[in-house]
């Protein structure tokens, strides 16, 4: 997520690796769902479609998303999340690298076209400050015509603003669709969470 100075590496205070996977088996284990962020992307989604997920963590919505089907590519710039992923799902394909600059590419060298991308966990808040216009058109290019992006983020003072945001999704080609506040498709009511959908009209 973001780059060597991306706000995701400069907090101190965030649970990762192994911590950042115990608090989602400990929400499990209450029986609280832990896998809204896969609900809406397959609901989007044609079944058996390609998703990347543009900030993986350790895997944990790539690899719900890969045994209902999917084909799903996970990019992460933090090597201890990634290692986690690996170990969980050795299988699937994990690439270390910056969201800004990192292109999965297909059969001739170009961005790979899926059918949706996601970023979730915060990616849009936590990257390297001044490169937001950078990864917005990095993971639009990244999706096919009709495909799909869907992004969930903290809204707070200093950091990504909706208007931002959907003025560069605009920008790439994507039209917006939707907003939540919630993965579970709560209706957005202007609160400090979103969940935006926006579409590849070309």
């Amino acid at each position: 997520m973001g780059g060597p100075l991306s706000r995701w590496t400069e907090r101190g205070d965030i649970p990762r690796g192994a911590e950042y996977d115990d608090r989602w088996a400990r929400k499990a284990a209450r029986g609280e769902s832990i896998h809204g962020e896969a609900d809406l992307v397959d609901s989007l989604t044609p079944q058996g479609g390609s998703v990347l997920d543009a900030g993986c963590g350790t895997g944990r919505v790539a690899i719900e998303l890969a045994c209902r089907g999917f084909t799903v590519v996970g990019v992460d710039l933090d090597p201890a999340m990634l290692d986690l992923a690996r170990d969980k799902a050795p299988e699937l394909p994990w690439i270390e690298g910056d969201l800004a600059t990192t292109v999965v590419a297909d059969d001739a060298g170009g961005p790979r076209r899926f059918d949706a991308v996601v970023a979730a966990g915060n990616v849009m808040i936590f990257l390297e400050r001044g490169t937001e216009a950078a990864v917005v058109a990095n993971i639009a290019a990244h999706l096919r015509p009709g495909g799909v992006l869907v992004a969930g983020f903290q809204l707070s003072d200093g950091y990504m603003q909706l208007h931002v945001y959907d003025a560069l999704a605009e920008r790439n080609g994507l039209e917006f669709e939707g907003r939540f506040s919630t993965w579970e498709g709560a209706a957005f009511d202007g609160g400090d969470y979103a969940v935006s959908v926006h579409r590849r009209n070309i």
